[in-house]
């Protein structure tokens, strides 16, 4: 049964509405019918009540017919009735007698019991009964007659049930109307009331075949499919930058193998060459096999440094940094430029303060500033920017490392725009940050080189390509930036040198304020004054 059910059920939603609003329509117009007719049923019935509430027959006749004396013919006909009332008599006894008046020519009259106590009826409220003939019914009511008698008065209710029988037919025919006239005219307006909606699924369709790249029309602006246009739009927005973040990740990915593969085949054959030449020539000379040997450490240190940055990176990407210490940024700064002094001696490194240009207009001093971050990521940071400083800019060029606070203001220092670039997001205009800049007054980066300098792999220049390193250190300091909650961005110009900017947001530190005296440690001045050129 319910699998007939479905069956019958509508498919489409254009046919539910039309279906729905026939049904709806249909049942209001037939209750209304319905409540008319009862009204008029009702109305003439009440109309034929009056009636044989004013009727009084004869008193002449009515003793006569009790007496016996009749002056009506054989069927009863007496011409001083209204053709179509019938009265009746019961005798004091309570017994009906034979002869009635009427004034039609007779036929079939309300079933009457000759008994009086089995009429059941009560003076002077109406009821309705059968007909001999059982086809049709009749209006009675009784009242008291002459010398204990009792006299029934009869109306045939032929017209009200005429009347009643041709308004259900009118009402019947004007329903079967309705219901033509709301399947017709109602597929029309929800036809087009659905059009914009059949546009939506016609676009969706296409959507679904591979079409990414349209939209859902969206022309009614207050409407319900208005409404699911915007949010469709919304939709496939979001699914379309998901869709092309995941293909970039995967190209990402791709280009990432590709080039771990290439920089760990180069030290792989290298070994593997100097390894079979060790083997096949035995009788080679000590200051060869000596050389060999050296080669081979040192592929092999290459190796293992790649694989050591490789790791490090996947970690980065994994778990945020959980080492969370008060960290003194210009102490730290101090022994980074110590420690890449050694490695560089040529080099001429510089340790200042960072002013906040946009901020009030005074020299800065060189002050301690505490962050909170974990400190061993964060001297790597350092040591990176430091260490690529030197290695990527020509002889003779001085780099600058400057410590401070400022305020991230919009457009400006810690956000994107205006030839500054970052793979971390933008800080909140507004928040106060601890920062670090490593500048250098060398050539500087093009611009296609300066929006790809953080990715992993890469190393401007192709010529450098083999002094360079492994082209991980910035993508390693840029993540150890942001697992710290902070950002790391470049700020460079063709000519006019790099400037790499560590910013970590400010937050309250249990560190001691002991060295907020107004100088600096006499370890940190030795140590600056040192490797100042």
């Amino acid at each position: 049964m319910r699998q007939r059910l479905g069956r019958l059920k509508p498919r489409s939603l254009r046919a539910r509405l039309v279906l729905g609003a026939t049904l709806l329509a249909t049942s209001a117009v037939l209750l209304c019918q319905a409540a008319g007719l009862a009204l008029l049923h009702t109305w003439l019935t009440d109309q034929v009540d009056g009636r044989l509430s004013r009727f009084q027959p004869v008193a002449q006749l009515e003793r006569d017919v009790v007496d016996g004396r009749t002056t009506a013919g054989e069927s009863g006909r007496n011409n001083a009735l209204p053709s179509d009332y019938r009265v009746y008599f019961y005798d004091s006894d309570g017994r009906r007698l034979p002869r009635s008046l009427s004034g039609d020519e007779g036929g079939a009259g309300p079933r009457l019991p000759w008994s009086e106590s089995a009429l059941g009826l009560r003076n002077g409220r109406p009821v309705t009964l059968a007909a001999t003939d059982g086809e049709s019914t009749w209006r009675v009511i009784a009242r008291p007659g002459a010398d204990g008698t009792r006299v029934v008065v009869a109306l045939p209710l032929n017209e009200v049930e005429n009347a009643t029988v041709r308004m259900l037919w009118f009402s019947l025919a004007v329903g079967v109307a309705v219901a033509v006239g709301v399947v017709l005219f109602g597929s029309l307006v929800v036809r087009v009331g659905l059009r914009p909606l059949a546009g939506v699924e016609r676009t969706a369709r296409r959507i679904a075949d591979g079409e990414l790249e349209l939209c859902v029309p969206d022309q009614h602006v207050v409407t319900e499919v208005g409404h699911l246009s915007r949010a469709l739009n919304t939709m496939l927005d979001r699914l379309r930058t998901a869709l092309h973040r995941a293909e970039a990740s995967e190209q990402r990915l791709r280009h990432f193998l590709a080039d771990a593969g290439h920089e760990l085949r180069t030290p792989l054959t290298s070994l593997q060459g100097f390894a079979e030449l060790l083997v096949q020539e035995p009788e080679m000379s000590p200051e060869r096999r000596h050389e060999a040997q050296q080669l081979i450490v040192r592929n092999a240190e290459r190796m293992s440094r790649l694989v050591d940055s490789l790791s490090q990176l996947a970690k980065l990407g994994d778990v945020p940094a959980m080492q969370w210490q008060p960290v003194d940024l210009l102490s730290l700064a101090a022994d980074s430029i110590a420690a890449v002094a050694v490695q560089y001696p040529d080099r001429s490194i510089g340790l200042g303060a960072l002013a906040d240009t946009e901020g009030d207009a005074h020299e800065a001093e060189l002050d301690v500033v505490d962050a909170l971050g974990d400190p061993h990521q964060l001297t790597q940071i350092l040591s990176n920017l430091l260490t690529n400083a030197c290695v990527h800019t020509p002889t003779g060029t001085h780099v600058r490392v400057r410590v401070g606070t400022l305020r991230i203001r919009p457009n400006g220092q810690g956000t994107d725009g205006g030839g500054r670039t970052s793979v971390n997001p933008p800080l909140a205009a507004g928040t106060l940050a601890c920062a670090v800049e490593v500048a250098d007054d060398g050539t500087g980066l093009a611009g296609s080189d300066a929006r790809r300098v953080f990715e992993r792999f890469y190393r401007a220049g192709s010529a450098q390509r083999a002094a360079a390193g492994s082209g991980l250190g910035l993508a390693i300091a840029s993540s150890a930036a942001e697992a710290n909650g902070g950002r790391l961005e470049l700020d460079t110009w063709p000519g006019e040198g790099c400037t790499f900017r560590l910013l970590l947001p400010n937050r309250p530190t249990a560190a001691s304020t002991a060295h907020r005296d107004g100088r600096t440690p006499p370890l940190l001045s030795a140590t600056a004054a040192g490797v100042s050129g």
